[in-house]
Formats: C-alpha cells, structure tokens, sequence
C-alpha cells in the first residue's frame, strides 16, 4: 500500500463516487478503480461496495478509512516539521503539555530563547491524557507535569516550575464571579461539575464539598465539556489555575482550601544540551518574575 493508493482511499471515502474522486485527483477511471482494487486485495478485506450509484463503504472500511486519515494527517505534518525543520533548524526541541494554557507564558519562552539560538527549533507537542507516557517513550524532550506524576518515573530531571491553586469558574453574572476569594459555604445549594479526569489534589476537593450532603453535583466528561456546562448555566466548577486561558470569558476565582498543584518541567537525565538547559531556565525565570500574575 502506497501514499497514492492511500489518497485515492480517502477521496473515495469522501465523494463515494468512483468518477468524481478520479476527477478530484487528475487521474483516469480506470486506473483509479484498479488502485482501490489493488489496495483491498493487499489489505485482505473489502473497503468499498459498489454499486450502480457509486461506492459505499463497509463497516470494516469506514474504520480502516479513519485510520487512513489520521495516518495521512500525521505524514503530513511530519513531512511539514522536517521542511520547516530543513530549511533554518541545526536542532530541536520537543514539549509535551495537555494543552496550550498549561504553560501560559510558553510563547513569550520560544520568543526570548529564539533570539539567542536562532537555529534551535521549539515544537509544543499537545496530547491530552498520555503525555506522561510520550515523554517516556522519548517522543517528548521536555514534559510539563504535576509533581506527583513524577515521582515513580527514573532517569529524569524535574524543574519546579510555579504552584497552581484552585479557583471556581462561573460565568461572569453569576452572583459569585463578584467575590475575591470563595469558601466551601459559598457552594451551598450550587450544583458542581466534577469529573473529567480531575487531578487527585481536586478530586478530594470535590469529594469533601460534596460529603456535604449541602452541594448537587454533575459529571462532566472533560475540561471544555465542563465549561460547556458552566456557560449553558448547569453549574459552576473548580479547577487549577493552570487551566485558564485568561480570555475574560469566565470568573476564575481563588477557593479557599490548601489543596494545590506543584507544576515542573521535565528532561531525560541523559539530555545535557546546553539549548535545553537554557530554555527551561528561560521558562523558570518567567514565572519567578511573575509574582501577582494569578496561577
């Protein structure tokens, strides 16, 4: 199986008209139609029916085509990062963090190292759930994590990096979005989210307001299905600061409780770039220098 046989796959999966993909993709009838044959006779199973109307595909093939398509967008961008990488890079740099606002000055980071190490290349990697077992695959040079991830993990080097509290999130009328700071009897005849592969520091959070027997609560499959529900008006939630992306279109406000979250960066003890050393020290400086910015 070939990138072409791959893209006639997915064309076809998208048109379900043997005609109009040949079409879409500059190539005769014939040919196209004896590629796809060629592809289900290596693969061992049919993609395609066919029929007078066109194609349609089997169950097997509409699974087959997804992984097609994710697979071909993975090329894609692999073959992306190496020009990119090509063109003006000696070396790379890989961080892993679950999603963009984990490290909230991450970009002003790339921006003071870049000028110093013009030819290093920064690639933010984010994978939501697993970048814990990325990095230690080595799929990852740098990895943000909560210090409690750490501490089983071997040949590693942990930076600290800031604390991370908890706050509510409301939507901006709620009557609490106007408090400085919000306690356990705040919550009171409230309904919270919770859920949605919460860190152990919250989960007990959650667990004590919701022992109460004086707080309503909602599972919540994930962070963006929780602030889903915030703003349709289901509730209210608490999460770690790290979690905000400060656009202003929340209250995120400080709760009461000693429950916190150590943030750090991690390298492979055995990666003693020096351009490694001096990004996550860039990183650390930042967030030293940030002081009453809220986390």
């Amino acid at each position: 199986m070939n990138t072409k046989q791959i893209d006639y796959c997915i064309e076809l999966a998208h048109t379900l008209n043997f005609s109009r993909a040949a079409d879409n993709l500059f190539v005769s009838q014939p040919t196209f139609s004896y590629q796809i044959r060629l592809l289900e006779e290596e693969i061992g199973f049919t993609v395609f029916e066919r029929s007078g109307k066109g194609a349609v595909l089997t169950p097997a093939g509409a699974q087959f085509v997804e992984f097609l398509t994710n697979m071909r967008n993975e090329l894609k961008r692999a073959i992306e990062q190496g020009q990119n990488f090509s063109a003006k890079y000696t070396d790379s740099i890989s961080i892993a963090l679950p999603l963009r606002q984990a490290i909230y000055f991450l970009p002003e980071a790339i921006r003071l190292f870049e000028e110093d190490n013009k030819d290093v290349q920064i690639t933010p990697i984010f994978r939501y759930g697993n970048t814990v077992e990325s990095f230690l695959k080595n799929e990852s040079d740098i990895l943000f994590a909560l210090k409690e991830q750490t501490k089983q993990i071997p040949g590693i080097v942990v930076n600290d990096l800031f604390i991370s509290r908890i706050y509510l999130i409301t939507t901006k009328d709620d009557s609490l979005a106007s408090k400085d700071r919000i306690t356990e009897e705040d919550l009171y005849g409230r309904t919270l989210m919770v859920g949605g592969g919460s860190p152990e520091a919250l989960k007990a959070v959650q667990h004590r307001l919701i022992s109460t027997d004086k707080i309503s609560y909602f599972n919540s499959a994930d962070h963006d299905t929780t602030l889903t529900n915030v703003a349709a008006g289901r509730g209210v939630c608490l999460a770690p600061g790290f979690l905000n992306d400060h656009s202003g279109q929340f209250a995120w406000i400080p709760f009461e409780c000693k429950e916190h979250f150590e943030c750090v960066l991690c390298s492979h003890k055995n990666d003693n770039r020096d351009s490694l050393k001096a990004f996550i020290s860039i990183l650390e400086k930042l967030y030293q220098e940030a002081v009453a910015f809220p986390l």
